[in-house]
């Protein structure tokens, strides 16, 4: 028989009888012009494929393997697959006529073992009393692979992807199978394990033979495959390292491959981080960060992955490497999937950070696909210009431009309404705060009756920041606050980055360079807040969360800040889910009961803030700076609300990264610099960071979702750290 007539026969016929008949003799002598590809196979109308859009297949899995026909149902999906397999190599053979000979005979070995297997797996349902086509069959497999334009998109869509695969679940279910006693299908999947080693050795030849050979295996597999493929179909439960070097795949592909991530299924959350919205908002498009800012923004892109479930999405400059990725996955967290920019602008002579300003195009393939929601580190005019080819494509939160980011939003970034939502919320001086709890909260009534109804322990209006909008209404504020005896002073910009654009007005008189630093700030219409510096005790976080059904409270975390105001680091304590950090509830010996009324306190905001978040329809993460500090006098007071931030926060980074460590430990952020690198005795952040592996070893406990018991582990990658590395210690 003609290997054309062969392939035709398997490819079109109606019985599984014809397209399971495998003759001794097969000449290739007329291989016959290409055919056009059929929308599916020819079968037998039980076996014809279930409609796309309808319901995902029901995988059997193996809860109930020991049952019979548990069983059956298992073999009768993994039947599917062989006889999907058989009939894609056919129509291989019918779509390239002009492969070379030596592929076509090979092509033709492999397509006799599908049959093999499918007629063993037929078998083996029977004994479990299961027909082969009483329950629905997918064509993904087919819709997947069919479309392929050359040998080259075969080898690398069936062999290297779905193939490869098989070395993962043909290994997983023969020990499930021998689990169970049935070993009979073990040795039948472990047949067709040893199988697959060779059908993957096979592609692989091709691949390499026809692959750009200035390409490393894994980049040019990972740019051959068309979406929805990727290198997720290519794995399966468990990575099986074994089988794929008996293949022949080399060490780099295995380990890329293991910490590679796409949804396949799930529409996935699109996250990226953009530092510079307050930058953005107060300046528009002429803001540019600086070359320290920028590099900075390089440094720590990658730090939402630590906020993404599996499968999201994360927009970077360049992909953290392998290596890197392999030790978060071993600590383990999820992995996301990174999307990288066009190759060609990932570097600006100007200094800007590419995805974290917003002048990064998202990639054409990322506009193509259905999403979940978008993520940004922050809405502001960048990630709405970064993203606006992907709001069409959300269809689990569907929100417009406009929605996530306008004006009335632009507002809470501001250090001017923090201020005035903190006066109003306070009410200084009528009482206004509730003698009850909400209803939400955890003190009994009990409790409440013995609440002390003083409040000497909070900040009065006069320590509450006022807005100015000229050189005059600037100078009568400093006036009026140091007529009250605060003779230090702090002026920050409404829209600030992280710390900067803040002045210290310690000095009787103001300086020629405060005045030209005021006067400029003026010039350019932005708005200042002028406050008393207070003598700062401790500082914490509260990290919240605005949801459909209401603000939800994340968790609380301290703060540690340097003499700016700048980010250090922070801390979580165990139960930071619903407890204010000890070291601050410490302050207040003084006061009964402090924990219970700053809940109430944090209780009442929170209600206030709730109410102004409906109003402007805004979503997302929120976080809100406080501290305790020393008045005059020597009591200790709290300020509830330094500054709200509407977007996401490095504490609220700790508290995503709390949840993957044991009950009762305490955890550390804190982001290390050039100069504290070298002020700890290291030349760079390799050396720095292996110096912490060795000290702080990390330590994995529990099954079946390890969790860290204690340790430190790098959150970006050191060997890619030019000014700033994020580390995370375990206690």
């Amino acid at each position: 028989m003609e290997l054309r007539e062969f392939a035709e026969r398997i490819l079109f016929a109606t019985t599984l009888e014809e397209k399971l008949l495998r003759p001794v003799d097969i000449t290739d002598e007329n291989p016959g012009t290409a055919i056009v590809t059929p929308n599916a196979p020819g079968r037998p109308t039980e076996l014809q494929f279930k409609v796309t859009g309808t319901a995902r297949d029901s995988f059997p899995g193996t809860k109930n393997l020991e049952q019979s026909r548990e069983r059956g149902q298992l073999l009768h999906f993994f039947a599917n697959h062989e006889l999907l397999a058989t009939e894609l190599m056919a129509l291989v053979l019918l779509k390239f006529p002009d492969a070379p000979a030596a592929f076509r005979k090979g092509l033709l070995q492999t397509l006799k073992d599908e049959q093999e297997h499918t007629q063993l797996y037929l078998a083996r349902m029977k004994d479990c009393g299961i027909h082969f086509g009483e329950l629905p069959v997918s064509g993904y497999f087919w819709r997947s692979v069919s479309p392929m334009e050359n040998p080259l998109d075969y080898v690398s869509s069936l062999c290297l992807t779905f193939e490869q695969a098989n070395l993962d679940f043909a290994r997983h279910y023969a020990k499930n199978f021998a689990q169970v006693g049935d070993d009979a299908t073990a040795k039948l999947l472990e047949k067709i394990y040893r199988d697959e080693i060779g059908h993957v050795a096979y592609g692989l030849k091709w691949f390499r033979r026809w692959k750009n050979p200035g390409e490393s295996d894994w980049d040019a597999f990972c740019r051959q495959l068309k979406f929805p493929l990727s290198p997720q179909r290519a794995k399966g439960i468990t990575l099986n390292v074994e089988g794929r070097r008996a293949a022949g795949l080399d060490p780099q592909f295995i380990a890329a491959l293991d910490v590679f991530s796409q949804s396949k299924g799930r529409t996935p959350n699109v996250f990226v981080f953009n530092p510079f919205a307050e930058g953005r908002i107060a300046e528009g498009k002429t803001f540019n960060p600086t070359k320290h800012q920028a590099q900075l923004a390089r440094d720590l892109e990658n730090l939402p992955q630590f906020l993404c479930r599996q499968d999201d999405l994360v927009l970077v400059n360049e992909k953290p490497s392998v290596e890197f990725l392999s030790g978060i996955k071993q600590a383990g967290f999820p992995l996301p999937e990174f999307v990288v920019g066009q190759a060609s602008r990932l570097s600006s002579p100007t200094g800007d950070a590419g995805f974290a300003t917003g002048k990064m195009p998202v990639p054409l393939h990322l506009a193509a696909r259905k999403l979940g929601s978008l993520r940004p580190w922050a809405w502001s005019p960048d990630s709405v210009e970064l993203f606006a080819p992907l709001f069409k494509n959300l269809n689990t939160e569907k929100r417009t431009a406009l929605e996530s980011f306008n004006p009335q939003i632009a507002k809470f970034y501001s250090k001017s309404w923090s201020a005035d939502f903190l006066r109003k919320t306070l009410n200084v001086g009528r009482a206004a705060l509730p003698r009850s709890l909400p209803s939400h909260s955890h003190e009994t009534e009990a409790a409440q009756q013995r609440r002390p109804t003083n409040q000497n322990w909070l900040c009065d209006e006069n320590e509450i920041g006022v807005a100015v909008n000229s050189l005059d209404e600037a100078r009568a504020a400093i006036s009026k606050i140091r007529a009250r005896g605060h003779h230090k002073i702090v002026v920050k910009e409404a829209f600030g980055v992280a710390g900067s654009n803040a002045m210290r007005l310690f000095e009787p008189e103001i300086l020629e360079t405060q005045l030209r630093w005021l006067k400029n700030a003026f010039a350019q219409k932005r708005e200042l807040v002028v406050e008393p510096w207070l003598e700062r005790v401790t500082d914490f976080s509260v990290q919240l969360e605005m949801t459909e059904r209401g603000l939800k409270l994340c968790g609380f975390t301290g703060l540690i800040n340097d003499a700016r105001g700048q980010f250090v680091a922070n801390f979580a304590e165990s139960h930071f889910h619903k407890r204010i950090p000890a070291k601050i509830i410490s302050q207040f010996s003084a006061q009964t009961n402090i924990s219970g009324k700053l809940l109430e306190l944090y209780h009442t905001i929170f209600a206030r803030l709730e109410t102004e978040l409906r109003e402007t329809k805004f979503s997302g993460a929120i976080g809100i700076d406080a501290f305790v500090y020393r008045a005059a006098n020597g009591d200790v007071k709290l300020k509830p609300i330094v500054e709200i931030n509407p977007r996401y926060t490095l504490g609220r980074v700790l508290v995503e990264l709390m949840r993957q460590t044991r009950q009762n430990c305490a955890g550390q952020f804190r982001l290390v610099n050039a100069a504290q690198l070298r002020t700890e005795g290291f030349e760079n952040f390799p050396d720095y960071a292996n110096s912490l592996a060795q000290k702080f070893p990390l330590q994995i406990e529990g099954e079946p979702v390890p969790r860290i018991r204690s340790g430190v582990l790098c959150l970006n990658d050191p060997t890619r750290t030019k000014v700033c590395l994020a580390v995370f210690q375990v206690t």
